[in-house]
């Protein structure tokens, strides 16, 4: 019979884990926070999901009580922005399947295709060689505008190397400007309804909604604003658009290394091309869901998992982002933002009316 002292022994917890339990609770109540208002129907109204309700909260804490819970909650709150946020943008594959790309046809993948390298490259020409930003801040901008809102600034932050600070400032501007356009989208299709500047319907309205608008809660906040047929449509687009992430990762990420090697700034045993394994991960759920062999209880337990992880992960950015270090990004980062918005209403709405007709 095994002693007393050999159970303790081999119930000990890993010390790793006990220090991060603190900043693992604290995260975890700003996120389950987060994700119960963001429920509630004003929030819901206006398209503010969890993950920029979870964001705020952290922030509104990181600058006032979190300094001084600081030493025992950092272990976990570090590890929520890495390990944590990485298992979210896998499980992010759940919400996805390949069949969603025949409802929007070809037309739709070549305008959210379209939209997305456009408007990434706009972001890195305008942000870099104009505004003068640095790559960092540039290519957060650029993604969370470009694909998904904040998941795509959280999921291109480590291949970019971003700090938290131009992580905050991204995401920051994906708030400002996609809220807006939830209010905007609507109106411009009211507006267009009673003049006849063009010849559109709730379907070519869902497409452009769902090519250009940041988040997915703003998307779904759109959408329905003018019908269920347009939130379909919008959410299905946009869900397309969002499976982009994974090979905008991978291209992001070797044309980072091969700049690197042009320019000299690479050292002896790191010639290998960074791969960003989550994005990989993200693609294999969304093939896994799209085979159907999870069920539909399993697929629905590891979204709603996934939208705790995520909210977490949003939760510890905030906690670790001071607001001088925001205030010192500048008036730069937000005016790219506002130039990108201004390129998706524009740009987007031309793709959105004109592609499927051409195709």
């Amino acid at each position: 019979m095994p002693s007393l002292s050999h159970l303790r022994t081999s119930l000990v917890i890993p010390p790793a884990f006990i220090h991060a339990t603190p900043g693992l609770a604290l995260g975890c109540a700003i996120a389950t926070s987060a994700l119960w208002l963001a429920q509630q129907p004003w929030f819901a109204r206006h398209g503010l999901g969890a993950l920029t309700l979870a964001i705020v909260a952290g922030l509104l804490l990181g600058n006032t009580v979190y300094p001084r819970l600081a030493r025992s909650c950092g272990p976990g709150v570090a590890l929520a922005k890495q390990q944590l946020l990485r298992a979210g943008i896998v499980l992010y594959g759940l919400r996805l399947t390949f069949q969603d790309i025949a409802q929007v046809g070809w037309s739709g993948v070549a305008t959210d295709a379209l939209v997305l390298a456009s408007t990434f490259g706009l972001a890195c020409w305008l942000g870099q060689r104009v505004l003068g930003l640095d790559r960092r801040t540039t290519l957060l901008i650029g993604a969370g505008s470009s694909i998904c809102g904040a998941a795509a600034v959280l999921a291109t932050a480590p291949v970019a190397k971003g700090r938290a600070q131009d992580v905050a400032v991204a995401i920051a501007t994906v708030v400002v400007f996609g809220t807006l356009g939830t209010f905007l989208y609507p109106a411009l299709f009211q507006w267009n309804a009673e003049h006849g500047w063009l010849h559109t319907d709730a379907q070519h309205y869902g497409l452009y909604v769902g090519a250009t608008v940041h988040e997915v809660a703003q998307v779904v906040a759109a959408g329905t604003a003018v019908g269920p047929e347009a939130a379909s449509t919008a959410v299905i687009a946009k869900m397309v658009r969002v499976m982009m992430l994974a090979p905008f990762l991978l291209l992001l990420s070797t044309s980072m290394a091969r700049g690197e090697r042009t320019q000299g700034r690479h050292h002896a045993g790191r010639h290998a091309i960074t791969i960003p394994w989550f994005a990989l991960g993200f693609v294999a759920m969304a093939g896994v869901h799209s085979l159907g062999v999870p069920p539909a209880a399993v697929v629905h337990a590891g979204v709603q998992l996934d939208d705790l992880l995520l909210a977490i992960a949003m939760a510890a950015l905030g906690l670790t982002t001071h607001v001088q270090a925001v205030r010192a990004a500048g008036f730069k980062p937000l005016l790219l933002a506002a130039v990108l918005f201004a390129w998706l209403l524009l740009a987007g709405l031309a793709l959105s009316h004109g592609l499927p007709r051409w195709l």
